[in-house]
């Protein structure tokens, strides 16, 4: 085993099989796919000193996250009860964040405890005794889309990931109001509800593309001039999804979801769950979306896309924006 992470008893029914490898599980879902390419299901392969016995408790510990966050999250929830911060940057916070997150980071110091944790409320926790992060790292964002669920829309998420040397190998958005749950990981299909789903290869044009963003005032300056060179050639660009936006493109009802202005946590989780539905997702230059070693990251702008093609035309049309002064 990779790393001591402890499978909790109460979820061993969401393992996948043993005698199901992750190879033969992207074989099927690939032959399932009439008409696609036969790729497999992230850019990036499992790490070969990584198990699919890991990858199958890691799974079951992130159902046992969400359906902490989900608990804490539910009751609060168009409740008159709710009160709502302001943070240093001017965003919001909800005694439902920092709750939700402590009931994570919990379940992790006892579950894995030779990982380190980042999450958007309490920062960077190194592993018990450790002083650099190591491997492996959960990354959290217990609502993603505050704004969302302060003012009762059920558009908010909690982001759960797991990063490894960087890159993001297991990724879940739960939707605890709607009870959806998308699971995405390296050479696994993405999962919503635990049924396989893949973006749509229908749309190759931007002309014909349905564009998501959560909204329009997240882009300044040349981001801002580089993302109407985009907006201007989709057939609808729109607003106000959140994280719901990317499990709407990789369950195959929309095209492209193009943001700015984020953070790690707002997107480590999104990567394995595009690409596992056979979309692309990197950042406005083309390059993979990784966590630095302290929890920082490169890149603050992202862009997601049903197809490869497709991929390459949105981030054309963004680049002759960012190269126009």
């Amino acid at each position: 085993m990779a790393a001591s992470c402890r499978p909790p008893a109460a979820l061993r029914h969401c393992v996948v099989p043993a005698s199901t490898t992750l190879r033969s599980r992207a074989q099927r879902y690939a032959l399932a796919r009439t008409g696609r390419r036969s790729v497999s299901m992230s850019a990036v392969g499992l790490p070969t000193d990584i198990s699919n016995e890991d990858m199958d408790q890691w799974i079951a510990v992130a159902h046992q996250l969400a359906e902490a966050a989900g608990a804490v999250a539910r009751p609060l929830f168009r409740s008159p009860a709710l009160r709502v911060e302001d943070k240093a940057d001017a965003s919001p916070v909800t005694v439902a964040d920092r709750t939700a997150e402590q009931a994570m980071r919990d379940i992790l110091a006892q579950e894995c405890p030779t990982h380190s944790v980042f999450g958007e409320e309490g920062g960077l926790r190194r592993a018990d005794g450790a002083e650099e992060p190591g491997d492996f790292v959960w990354v959290l964002d217990p609502i993603d889309g505050t704004k969302s669920f302060i003012t009762g829309k059920p558009l908010f998420g909690t982001l759960i990931a797991l990063t490894y040397k960087g890159e993001p190998i297991l990724g879940v958005i739960d939707q605890c109001i709607l009870k959806e749950r998308w699971v995405g990981a390296v050479d696994r299909a993405t999962t919503l509800n635990g049924n396989d789903i893949t973006t749509r290869a229908t749309t190759s044009e931007l002309g014909d593309a349905y564009l998501y963003a959560t909204t329009p005032l997240m882009f300044e300056g040349q981001n801002e001039v580089a993302f109407q060179a985009l907006a201007s050639r989709v057939k609808v660009p729109m607003y106000g999804c959140d994280c719901y936006a990317y499990g709407l493109l990789a369950a195959g009802f929309c095209d492209i979801v193009c943001e700015a202005d984020l953070k790690p946590y707002d997107y480590m989780a999104l990567v394995p769950i595009v690409e596992g539905a056979n979309g692309t997702m990197t950042d406005w230059r083309g390059n993979r979306l990784r966590l630095a070693r302290d929890g920082s990251s490169g890149a603050g702008e992202v862009l997601a896309a049903a197809t490869e093609e497709l991929h390459a035309r949105a981030l054309a049309a963004l680049q002759s924006g960012l190269n126009n002064p």
